[in-house]
């Protein structure tokens, strides 16, 4: 993780300016708070003219970048890093979340990242009662669908909405659903014990402890039980663990659990579920380090130590087994939102006997790449103690569940049998006509849909606006590219960039005002509606990393803001004061509006970016500065940037060309934006997803990639960026 990546692109191919191609040092630096790093986006001086009378590079100013990773890092993200890593020294939660609102805002006004959507805010037609699982904005139970109440017939759209209703309030009192059967059997609908639904993205690990891709947990999720579990009314309920109490420094959290057995896929009793497999699970999570391992340090005493290796005996770190049934976490700190964790995979049980049994091994022992070792390799290769079995898992066909006996909680489900079933997006037609056809019980409605819908006479009763929720997707830029094709396959989204266009695009994306020059030039509005349609266009748009609603002050604060003293009141949210820190630095991205949602504020539902006359601004800044580094921008020599789309799915392929015609008039041709077309979805996340580390993303603009809250703070957001491989997207910016 941690490796410098070689540069494709050879220092003889680089321009006059001075740039060098990468090294290939392994040895990477600690990360530092950046402030020896050089800015990217200093605006040269009046130069002094040499005595001499020859042209002299002015040494106030950079002539070329960094060539490592940690340095590109610290010249893009040092403002935010620095204030990131102060909010971590805060006295209170509420001081907290006010740093980490700071530090966001200069996140953002780095640009980047730039949001553009969350999910939901489109029209839909489904059979699955709404709020029938858990809507809490964190964690993998939102995923977990056992308590679904699903009906033979499409759900009207006044139904549902008295469904909602109701749910607000009995919120709380453990009644909504059985209300919400006696509801719908009373207005004769007919309820069923089976879910079917189409899927895109097949699971490429199925091990929950050595993953971080959504498209592996939706799977995994439903095989497993954590201690904890949010039911449908959003409210946390015993799961694995019947009980727990928390030490009076908050430093200990013991949980006593139920009895209950580990299956394998067939449903036979493979071993007894005790407090040991929760130790043998956060060790394998720290060992086969899937990419979240990050998440329990600072969290867990020892857990960064004996992942750096400072640690070695396991039995120092945080998680112990005190007897078969007892359970005990010893936390570094006092951390509020600790239980919030534990609905997601990085607390899942790993049964340690099945998983030893599969030559799985622990410690400096752990090698993935052994031919003994088979664990999670296939839905036959784990072990289950959650509500369902994979009984079928076909690649780009189906995956089917079937109800596990043997699940603690068996009696307590609403679905006994999840289908989902494949498809690949290249038929607009085919989602609608399945779900209508009852093949599959819901489906989104694009444009194209929707009129069909009409078509059909559907779309008035059945077609509602579905809820938006905490997946922020964002545009990234690969801030050190060096693959210019799939790294799976040389022929598949191949650029036409020649070496020299390349080198220009490396230095303009280091550049914040080239950056934000793009992003006030893409009229998100316009790029949505080709998903959403023009109707619901700024429904899901979001203007932030962090959704702005997402915490709350429970405390009246004070923070610092440019050297004032910026009073903000209890229940304030984080977005609001995201925005105070944009406004006192003067850059024009609204992040927040104090109107919207009946006067509570969102930072959803609105383009807080797109002005044309800013991207104009911006660019011309960008323009000046990148002539310290040798390249002239014009119409006639535009930047170029590569952007990977799939052709054949046409919701998306509107998207692409959308985007492209609304950077390039925005910015009057100084950037021409290059559709890459891949044939389909595999191919697509291949280019811009799937890729294990930094130096295999084949973009140089990704609008396909977001992050779901893994709980409820903040920084289960911007722990993502921190540098060094620590954060799960930096391979998304070409670092690590």
């Amino acid at each position: 993780m941690k490796k410098r990546l070689l540069c494709l692109l050879l220092a003889a191919s680089m321009l006059a300016a001075g740039l060098a191609g990468c090294s290939g040092d392994d040895n990477q630096s600690v990360p530092t708070n950046g402030n020896d790093s050089q800015s990217d986006n200093q605006t040269p001086g009046n130069e002094e003219q040499p005595s001499d009378g020859e042209d002299q590079a002015d040494p106030s100013q950079p002539t070329a970048l960094p060539t490592d990773d940690q340095g590109l890092y610290d010249a893009n993200f040092s403002e935010f890093y620095d204030y990131y890593m102060q909010a971590f020294e805060a006295d209170s939660v509420s001081q907290r979340y006010a740093l980490m609102a700071i530090a966001e805002a200069k996140l953002l006004e780095s640009g980047v990242m730039f949001p553009l959507t969350t999910r939901g805010g489109n029209y839909a037609m489904s059979r699955i009662a709404p709020y029938t699982a858990s809507t809490v904005m964190w964690g993998n139970d939102t995923e977990r669908y056992h308590n679904y109440v699903v009906t033979t017939d499409f759900i009207k759209v006044a139904d549902r909405d008295e469904i909602k209703a109701k749910w607000a309030e009995l919120a709380g009192t453990g009644e909504f659903e059985q209300w919400t059967k006696d509801f719908l059997t009373g207005k004769g609908y007919t309820l069923k014990d089976e879910l079917n639904i189409s899927y895109s993205s097949d699971p490429n690990n199925w091990d929950v402890l050595a993953t971080y891709y959504e498209s592996d947990s939706v799977v995994l999720t439903k095989t497993y039980d954590g201690l904890v579990e949010y039911d449908m009314e959003n409210v946390m309920q015993p799961a694995l663990a019947e009980s727990w109490e928390v030490s009076e420094d908050g430093l200990t959290y013991t949980f006593h659990l139920r009895e209950t057995n580990w299956v394998d896929s067939q449903g036979r009793v493979v071993a007894p579920v005790v407090a040991d497999d929760f130790v043998a699970g956060l060790q394998h999570l720290l060992d086969a380090k899937g990419g979240l391992e990050y998440m329990t340090s600072g969290i867990i005493v020892n857990a960064d130590e004996y992942m750096t290796g400072a640690v070695t005996d396991f039995n120092e770190v945080g998680v112990k087994a005190v007897d078969e049934h007892t359970l005990q976490y010893t936390l570094c700190q006092e951390t509020p939102y600790f239980l919030t964790m534990l609905g997601y995979g990085i607390f899942a049980p790993l049964s340690r006997t099945y998983y030893e049994s599969r030559g799985g091994k622990f410690g400096a022992d752990f090698n993935a790449a052994d031919a003994t070792y088979t664990y999670g390799q296939g839905p036959d290769s784990i072990a289950y103690c959650g509500p369902y079995l994979v009984t079928n898992a076909t690649e780009k066909n189906t995956i089917a569940f079937k109800a596990n006996p043997s699940y603690w909680n068996a009696d307590g489900i609403n679905l006994k049998a999840i289908t989902w079933l494949y498809n690949d997006g290249s038929d607009e037609a085919k989602y609608y006509n399945d779900a209508k056809e009852g093949v599959t019980d819901s489906c989104t409605l694009t444009t194209a849909r929707a009129e069909m819908a009409r078509n059909d006479g559907m779309f008035d009763d059945y077609a509602y606006i579905s809820s938006t929720n905490a997946t922020s997707f964002v545009g990234f830029y690969n801030l050190n590219r060096q693959a210019f094709a799939n790294y799976n396959d040389a022929n598949v989204a191949v650029s036409t960039q020649s070496e020299e266009e390349a080198a220009r695009t490396h230095v303009a994306v280091n550049n914040q005002n080239f950056r934000l020059a793009l992003a006030f030039g893409l009229d998100r509005g316009s790029w949505n509606a080709q998903s959403v349609g023009e109707t619901l266009k700024y429904n899901s748009l979001r203007n932030s990393y962090v959704p702005g609603h997402f915490v709350q002050l429970d405390e009246d604060i004070n923070v610092d803001i440019n050297g004032t003293s910026t009073p903000f009141a209890a229940g304030t949210y984080y977005g609001v004061i995201v925005q105070a820190q944009l406004d006192a630095d003067g850059v024009p991205i609204k992040v927040w509006d104090p109107e919207a949602n009946g006067g509570i504020g969102s930072g959803d539902g609105f383009d807080g970016y797109y002005n044309p006359d800013n991207a104009k601004a911006y660019m011309a800044k960008a323009v000046e500065e990148l002539k310290q580094y040798g390249v002239e921008v014009s119409a006639e020599n535009p930047i170029q940037i590569d952007l990977p789309y799939n052709e054949n799915a046409e919701s998306y392929n509107n998207r692409a060309q959308a985007l492209k015609k609304s950077i390039e008039e925005s910015l009057d041709g100084l950037v021409q934006i290059n559709l890459v077309a891949v044939s389909d979805f595999t191919q697509w996340q291949d280019a811009v997803y799937y890729y294990g580390k930094g130096a295999e993303g084949n973009f140089d603009l990704n609008d396909y990639t977001g992050w779901g809250p893994d709980f409820g703070d903040p920084c289960t957001y911007l722990d993502t960026l921190l540098p060094g491989g620590d954060g799960s997207m930096s391979k998304n910016f070409g670092l690590w």
